[in-house]
């Protein structure tokens, strides 16, 4: 019964335009309190730094203790900012698991340690969810669990500990109308005002995902139809979340009212719906591209069709501009725009900006390599494979006792000195993060022969965290947030050094410049952390950490500096509550 009020309440919606708003719901019945007594006590105590990036003020005198001796380390390759996962969600395919196995090999670069699929079948969900790659996880055998036409996927990241796989989504709860599977992309701000508001009022948590708290918001909502609870959770929601839900009868996808993370929509030859977190999937599975799912809007799919709703009014769109820096892959298009476009222009830019006589130009692969084609085409420079990419190692890898110099970077990155033997080179990459994995690879390229080393920079410095669903550093490890480029390009041993300048970013983007999210540049965050931000060494939790101790070590509850005032945490959580 519950299931026939929820299609004939959806079939009554009138589709809604782009710019059309509902009226935000209030967060909570009644005010947080002003000390939840759950929320994570100070385990450290804080000091004050100086730096760049007025939001990362407040810091930890902690330093992270290796756990053990063990031989197993991490790859240097992880100095780069680490997009969390991808997200695909199928309505309307006899083949529709299938497909999403599909999808999220395509999307697989958005995380590498965790993937699932859940499908439903005669009014019940099936989920397959697993540690590893994509191939690792899902076999002939396990994609015959998984019936039904329609199936939502993810593919995850983990930023640091050991994967877990009770965290691995999508996550399946029930509830007293049925069930909901949901696959997450991004980050909630106010997680943990809302985990601690929810355990106050006797919610159980199995997870330390972001993402659990989503499904206990739909649980305990009483509006009808279904797709109200999700409106009524995410309007409580801060951050940023591309989300797809799957429900016994419905595939609902959803996205934040700045859409900081890119979600697209696509359709089949058999008119099967497709959502994504980027284009590549629907190329894989023979899928057109049709628009996005606009920044604000909820689309839901069931037997009488599509159906869109905008979730809440919402300001200027804010989309991560790093999914065209390096987190997309060249053959998307990100919010609407071509990813291998906006690279190949950003070395042209670098070119023209940042010009040096070289012999040669060559690309960090495989993320520099377009924006090095650009930069040698404008240069009228030879374009070369300096470097070349090891495609067989993992992120972790047993180092011999005898002890290497640069081990790590050989392993994956190895020059190739008929390249660079007594040249001048350009060398392109889209960004440096901590600097330490730049100055190896300068170090690689002089020992193989190179007369000159010229690093250059196809994004502007990054002074500052993501905490929008991106795995960055605190802004402390950030190089470009403690040294100027001179400085830097003196640490990293290069002969020159040259970023992309942010107000050349800004006017090739044109008129869609006030729609990116800048905040790893500027420090300027469309929505401000509450009350939290990263220490040195830890991470964002994702989800796959386990422990409720592991978020308290991940962050830092304190004052942070805004706008000229010092703002407590009790402040925050009047802000939380005052929507």
């Amino acid at each position: 019964m519950a299931a026939a009020a929820t299609t004939t309440a959806a079939t009554n919606l009138s589709p809604l335009s782009k710019n059309a708003s509902l009226k935000r719901l209030p967060l909570f019945p009644n005010r947080l309190p002003k000390s939840p007594t759950s929320a994570p006590q100070l385990h450290k105590p804080l000091v004050i730094a100086s730096s760049k990036n007025p939001i990362a003020d407040v810091i930890s005198t902690h330093k992270p203790n290796p756990k053990n001796n063990s031989p197993v380390i991490d790859y240097d390759d992880d100095d780069k900012p680490r997009e969390e996962c991808g997200v695909v969600g199928i309505y309307g395919d006899p083949e529709a698991s299938r497909l999403c196995y599909l999808a999220l090999h395509a999307l697989q670069h958005r995380g590498q340690e965790g993937a699932g699929i859940v499908s439903v079948h005669e009014s019940v969900l099936h989920s397959v969810t697993g540690v590893g790659l994509v191939s690792d996880v899902f076999n002939e055998s396990k994609l015959a669990q998984l019936p039904g036409d329609s199936a939502i996927g993810h593919v995850r990241y983990s930023t640091a500990g050991s994967s877990m796989l009770k965290n691995v989504q999508p996550f399946v709860a029930g509830y007293r109308f049925g069930s909901v599977g949901v696959a997450h992309n991004g980050n909630l701000v106010n997680y943990q005002a809302l985990r601690a508001y929810l355990e106050d009022n006797g919610s159980i948590f199995n997870t330390s995902s972001d993402t659990e708290v989503v499904l206990h918001l739909i649980a305990i909502s009483k509006a009808r139809p279904f797709f109200l609870r999700i409106v009524e959770a995410c309007a409580k929601l801060e951050g940023a979340y591309s989300m797809v839900f799957l429900t016994e009868d419905k595939v609902v996808a959803v996205r934040d009212p700045f859409g900081f993370r890119p979600l697209v929509m696509g359709r089949r030859s058999n008119g099967a719906v497709v959502f994504a977190s980027e284009t590549c999937a629907l190329d894989l599975i023979e899928a057109t591209y049709e628009r996005e799912v606009y920044p604000g809007e909820v689309v839901v799919v069931d037997k009488d069709g599509v159906q869109s709703l905008c979730l809440m009014a919402h300001p200027e769109p804010k989309s991560c501009i790093f999914e065209h820096i390096y987190f997309a892959l060249p053959n998307s298009v990100v919010f609407g725009r071509s990813v291998y476009e906006s690279r190949r222009a950003f070395g042209e830019i670098l070119a023209t900006e940042a010009p040096v006589d070289c012999d040669v130009v060559i690309a960090v692969p495989d993320s520099g390599v377009v924006a090095a084609l650009g930069y040698a085409a404008k240069a009228g420079v030879a374009f070369q494979q300096g470097l070349i990419r090891s495609h067989y190692v993992g992120r972790t890898f047993i180092e011999p006792s005898q002890k290497i110099r640069d081990f790590g970077v050989k392993l994956k990155l190895s020059p190739v000195r008929a390249v660079l033997e007594g040249k001048r080179v350009v060398v392109v990459d889209d960004s440096i993060v901590r600097g330490t994995t730049s100055s190896k690879i300068v170090r690689l390229i002089k020992e193989a022969g190179a007369k000159e080393v010229h690093m250059r920079i196809a994004s502007p410095p990054i002074i500052g965290s993501c905490y929008y669903g991106v795995d960055t550093p605190s802004s402390e490890e950030l190089i470009s947030n403690r040294m100027s480029v001179e400085e830097i390009r003196e640490f990293i041993g290069s002969d020159s050094l040259a970023f992309l300048p942010f107000d050349s970013l800004t006017k090739l983007l044109g008129s869609d410049s006030p729609n990116f999210c800048y905040a790893c540049f500027s420090g300027n965050y469309p929505v401000e952390p509450m009350g939290k931000v990263k220490r040195v060494g830890d991470f964002v939790d994702d989800g796959l950490i386990g422990s409720i101790e592991s978020i308290d070590e991940g962050w830092v509850q304190g004052t942070i500096v805004r706008q000229g005032k010092r703002e407590s945490k009790e402040n925050m959580e009047e802000e939380i509550v005052s929507l």
